[in-house]
């Protein structure tokens, strides 16, 4: 692991929570193998995993504050479930406080809730960490996406946008539409 990555795990560990810190930890970690496994530069991934919820740990009035001073543009569906947001705002928080450059990197942490259509190998990689990292316990075919997650990259998000397609359709919050994009883009690949 590089020198810029090791300095900055210890600014977001100042940043977050513990459980969040730990998650992150699991997220820059399982990307890196991810990328070692399908040929992606491991220093992006580990860089793009370490700072993919950067933004997480902000009370709402914060991010929505910084959002307005970054002019990170909100849909409806994210100013009503503000969980959402980090992900937008931590892609330029990434760029403005943490000295990222790199573009992929900054998509990465962007697209990483929600995904996106068409979606490079570095954007799969984060997408599928934050979803099946160590850490996380929760989703019902864990074990099997895991598995899939290093032989096919496109089949893991597949089956993570199925999975979570059905979760957010018992569950009373919008969905965002971006994710139904993205589930309908992977489907019909």
């Amino acid at each position: 692991m590089n020198e810029k990555i090791v300095k900055l795990q210890h600014r977001i560990e100042k940043k977050l929570d513990e459980y969040r810190y730990e998650h992150t930890l699991g997220v820059m970690y399982t990307a890196g193998a991810l990328a070692m496994c399908h040929e992606v530069d491991m220093n992006e991934a580990l860089l793009a995993g370490l700072l993919h919820d950067c933004a997480k740990c902000y009370p709402d009035d914060k991010k929505f504050e910084l959002c307005e001073k970054y002019n990170v543009e909100l849909s409806d569906v994210e100013r009503q479930n503000t969980a959402l947001i980090h992900a937008k705002l931590g892609a330029v928080l990434a760029r403005e406080k943490y000295g990222v450059e790199s573009e992929n990197v900054c998509q990465a942490i962007a697209t990483h809730t929600t995904g996106a259509p068409a979606m490079d190998k570095l954007q799969q990689i984060v997408f599928i960490a934050d979803y099946i990292e160590p850490h996380r316990d929760r989703a019902g075919r864990l074990d099997e996406i895991r598995h899939a997650a290093f032989e096919d990259l496109d089949e893991a998000c597949r089956m993570i946008l199925t999975d979570t397609l059905t979760y957010l359709s018992d569950s009373p919050k919008t969905i965002d539409p971006m994710t139904k994009k993205t589930y309908d883009y992977y489907i019909s690949d």
